[in-house]
């Protein structure tokens, strides 16, 4: 049975029975039951759909998450925040406790856990590939004060300079650009199809349509050709750590 056969009784395309199997995208319970008649295999599926739906991300990230996980390469701009994958310990405490003013403390512990166990992917020296684009916005937007802000920035050099991430940052000077609506990620893979996932607050879309994509991809090295080279946006960002350091030493 081909991919499109199996998709054709529940309106999926061939592409996205590829996707599924591949692993970068997440299969929905009346997918897993239509696998489940099909094949014969007694809930099997739908057992393990429900398995994955208990995920320790947010219902709209979860499934980008997975993907991430899996990735050759990452490309993000980022226009407000330092990215989940590159962020500290505190400067993740800080956001979400602005995120989630009334969590417990306990609440507060788990979301900054589950987003410093997405950042062990970056143990492996040279895979996925992770190439951001950060808003000047994010150097100079003080969260958790300037003991926060200077350490999370440079644990962004250190990765930098470990060879690790490609970081460019879109200067303040560059004026309008080409995704003032807000946060991109790309997301390429070895056996399947690149995905877009878009982020707003509390919200967020996976994206496979390959025009969608492509269109978003143009978006983002649009964003690369205004930015700063990243020699450049390293020295920004050392720069900017010092300032938050010096502030800090103020009394």
């Amino acid at each position: 049975m081909s991919q499109e056969e199996l998709g054709r009784p529940i309106f999926v395309s061939g592409s996205l029975i590829g996707q599924i199997e591949a692993g970068t995208r997440r299969m929905q319970p009346e997918y897993a039951i239509h696998f489940d008649e099909v094949f014969k295999t007694d809930g099997f599926f739908l057992r393990n759909c429900e398995a994955l739906r208990k995920s320790k991300y947010p219902d709209h990230f979860a499934e980008a998450a997975e993907a991430e996980a899996i990735a050759t390469m990452i490309k993000e701009y980022a226009p407000q925040l330092i990215p989940g994958l590159l962020q500290t310990e505190a400067y993740a405490r800080a956001v979400f406790r602005r995120y989630h003013p009334t969590a417990t403390e306990e609440v507060i512990d788990e979301l900054v856990a589950a987003r410093l166990d997405r950042a062990k992917l970056l143990k492996d020296p040279t895979r996925p590939v992770v190439w951001t684009v950060l808003d000047e916005a994010i150097l100079r937007r003080p969260v958790g004060g300037p003991a926060v802000m200077a350490e999370a920035l440079r644990h962004v050099a250190a990765l930098i300079r470990r060879h690790r991430i490609i970081v460019q940052v879109l200067p303040f000077s560059a004026g309008a650009h080409a995704a003032l609506e807000g946060a991109i990620k790309l997301m390429s893979f070895e056996d399947a199809p690149p995905l877009a996932y878009l982020q707003g607050t509390g919200t967020g879309q996976l994206l496979d349509d390959p025009a969608t994509v492509t269109r978003h991809e143009l978006t983002y090295d649009l964003l690369g050709a205004s930015a700063l080279s990243p020699e450049k946006s390293l020295a920004l960002i050392e720069s900017v750590a010092e300032d938050y350091e010096h502030a800090e030493q103020q009394p």
